[in-house]
């Protein structure tokens, strides 16, 4: 495994992290403490540190497997990146709710959940402009980073082009950016990332796999079933994802390569992107998201493409 420095912060983190949204049961794959406990061992053998997950991956109950687990396991090994702003009303449905007030019972209700006395890195979650642009919700999230509850505040982008958010972050405090970035969606390189870079932000990568489309195991012509997400996306966007991923098999993956493991890697290459964040179902995708670091040089990190 390989670490980078997030931003200006003090945290060292394993440039693969575990994602976690899965963990809510809304892949349609509800997860045991069993499983989700070797998921976790697998990350920590692996030299994984980081995990990310949310206040709305479930009510909670992605935090609170996490929480159970660290609470049997040494917790400064690792690095948990939490959210807030939504509360979770059903599968795929999230009230918003972004007042100091609520804000504040959400981080009490993370702490509790995640059985910890702190969380590393407190995400702002995919919240409109105006949201984000409460004097006295940043105001008090700092009161809570004096307080020891918070050690860095970090902001989740919704649209991955949001600069507005992202200019800001040095005003707020907020010390790392959380964005859509894959070899299918480029976005972030033309505004986001040279922001992110000005600013010695840290950036998280989610999504680095578009949804499982970079993984390799799909070919044009696949439909997914209802239970299956991506049963939620535009058909004709899914027929031109197939089609291009199949494309970039062919012209840029080496040969013997694992596509996977490659689309990590692309990600990794660019100067902003600190870390990634793929999710996983089970210890064995855990292993072959880490094999990812493999391929990652700080020579390629610096001198990009």
């Amino acid at each position: 495994m390989k670490y980078r420095k997030l931003g200006k912060t003090n945290l060292k983190v394993s440039v693969i992290g575990v994602g976690t949204w899965q963990f809510g049961g809304e892949w349609g794959m509800d997860f045991t403490q069993k499983e989700v406990d070797a998921i976790l061992d697998r990350a920590y053998e692996e030299g994984i540190n980081l995990i990310d997950t949310a206040e709305c991956y479930g009510d909670h109950l992605s935090e609170s497997l996490i929480g159970d687990y660290l609470s049997r396991r040494t917790r400064d090994s690792w690095i948990v990146a939490t959210k807030f702003g939504h509360l979770f009303s059903g599968r795929f449905e999230r009230e918003q709710l972004w007042s100091p007030q609520e804000v504040l019972r959400q981080l009490d209700a993370s702490l509790k959940a995640l059985k910890t006395d702190y969380i590393d890195l407190y995400q702002f979650h995919s919240g409109t402009d105006e949201a984000f642009d409460q004097d006295d919700l940043w105001t008090l999230l700092d009161k809570q980073v004096q307080a020891g509850k918070i050690r860095h505040l970090g902001t989740s982008i919704g649209s991955n082009d949001n600069l507005h958010q992202t200019e800001a972050s040095s005003r707020v405090g907020s010390a790392a950016i959380q964005v859509v970035y894959n070899r299918l969606d480029r976005k972030p390189e033309e505004r986001v990332f040279p922001s992110c870079m000005a600013q010695d932000l840290g950036v998280l990568a989610r999504v680095p796999l578009a949804s499982g489309y970079l993984s390799g195991k799909y070919k044009p012509g696949t439909v997914f079933g209802e239970t299956d997400v991506r049963h939620r996306h535009n058909q004709e966007e899914t027929r031109e994802k197939l089609e291009m991923v199949e494309e970039i098999r062919k012209t840029e993956v080496p040969e013997g390569m694992d596509m996977a493991t490659w689309a990590l890697a692309w990600c990794l290459k660019h100067p902003a992107v600190t870390t990634v964040i793929p999710g996983c179902k089970n210890p064995e995708q855990v292993s072959k998201n880490a094999q990812a670091a493999e391929f990652v040089t700080e020579e390629h990190h610096q001198d990009w493409r």
